[in-house]
């Protein structure tokens, strides 16, 4: 076996662990005699497993009953769409804060159903920072205030929580969830598609407030009503079983490693190699992202030229690098360091960095 060191946006690394507990399981569950993609939903050892890890999920974010966990397919994408359909009106629209790709599709839909508003953008600085608090202007009278708290393609995150007053803040926390210590209560919905720090694609976790998700508008399709997948348990139709048990094995590895103040210990450690790596090389690396705005999982940064950007990719295949290569919006590198990345696995980066850089300068 050759594993890798996986610096892959999504789908991407997840614990060895976790990974080596699935397999050990994987043809007879608890002692069902069956794989966990066999059994039914709707028995007690999928029950217990789809609970625990809302159990869990919660117990690491720091919130109590006022709070559900949901699980949804569709990807981020899909809640881009529910999110307005259900808590925005033409009386009173979603605000938004563009700083990237996500948040900016996120917003189109709202601006195709007629009910979204843009609160703060940086799309002219091509996405190199957050905005500031005092950037957003907030409508008072608007249904919430719609972030992305940190950016994938862009390599920028969110080190602040705005201050909305008494609109609702709903955050895409994709490529972040459960990196670091938040004050969630601050949040009343937070989605995430997990296959960026949680788990496989294919489920999003959705955390909000009950008072939020427990009614949604009659006329709305009963599979984009949050109110179906609330009084349901997210058990109305058959969910993406295998993602969950996942989840589940992984926000519990997670609690097992000293919780979301060790992963954020973890995550600062390696976000400095790599930082430290692009500051010490007198140009030859650029990063992308301003530095207040760096993001703590995504790390992008480009090189002189394009051709060396080519040869670092596949040079860095031979070091058992992978994953590497940045997204077209930006070009460059990118090396994301969710969680289940392990410290050796950015000091190896950050030394084949140094090592290129002296060969190609």
């Amino acid at each position: 076996m050759n594993r890798v060191y996986n610096f892959n946006p999504g789908p991407a690394t997840l614990p060895f662990d976790v990974l080596r507990e699935a397999q050990a399981e994987f043809l007879d569950f608890a002692g069902t005699g069956m794989s966990i993609t066999e059994i039914s939903h709707r028995s007690m050892p999928y029950e217990k497993v789809h609970n625990q890890a809302k159990a869990d999920i919660l117990s690491l974010m720091g919130l109590g009953d006022d709070y559900e966990v949901l699980f949804i397919q569709g990807g981020a994408s899909l809640q881009f769409s529910m999110i307005p359909m259900n808590f925005a009106t033409k009386e009173k629209h979603g605000a938004y804060v563009l700083s990237g790709t996500f948040s900016s599709n996120a917003y189109k839909e709202a601006k195709n159903l007629g009910v979204g508003d843009i609160a703060a953008s940086t799309k002219d600085e091509n996405f190199r920072r957050v905005p500031k608090n005092e950037e957003i202007k907030l409508n008072p009278n608007a249904a919430y205030l719609h972030l992305c708290y940190n950016n994938t393609i862009y390599g920028t995150e969110f080190h602040y929580i705005p201050e909305t007053g008494d609109v609702p803040l709903f955050a895409d926390m994709s490529s972040d969830m459960l990196s670091r210590p938040v004050d969630f209560k601050r949040f009343s919905f937070i989605y995430a598609g997990v296959q960026k720090n949680l788990g496989p694609a294919g489920v999003v976790v959705v955390v909000a407030r009950k008072s939020l998700i427990e009614k949604s508008l009659e006329t709305l399709p009963t599979m984009l009503r949050y109110d179906t997948f609330y009084k349901k348990n997210s058990l109305y139709n058959t969910p993406p079983s295998f993602s969950i048990y996942i989840v589940g094995k992984v926000v519990a590895w997670i609690k097992n490693n000293g919780g979301l103040e060790e992963m954020e210990r973890r995550n600062k450690i390696k976000a400095k190699m790599l930082y430290d790596a692009i500051d010490a090389s007198d140009g030859f690396y650029r990063g992308h992202a301003e530095k207040d705005s760096r993001s703590f999982m995504n790390v992008t940064f480009r090189l002189p030229n394009e051709d060396l950007e080519k040869k670092f990719v596949d040079e860095a295949l031979k070091h058992n690098i992978s994953g590497v290569k940045g997204h077209r919006s930006v070009g460059g590198m990118r090396a994301s360091i969710y969680n289940a990345m392990p410290i050796e696995g950015a000091q190896t980066l950050a030394e084949f960095m140094d090592k290129f850089r002296k060969e190609n300068a």
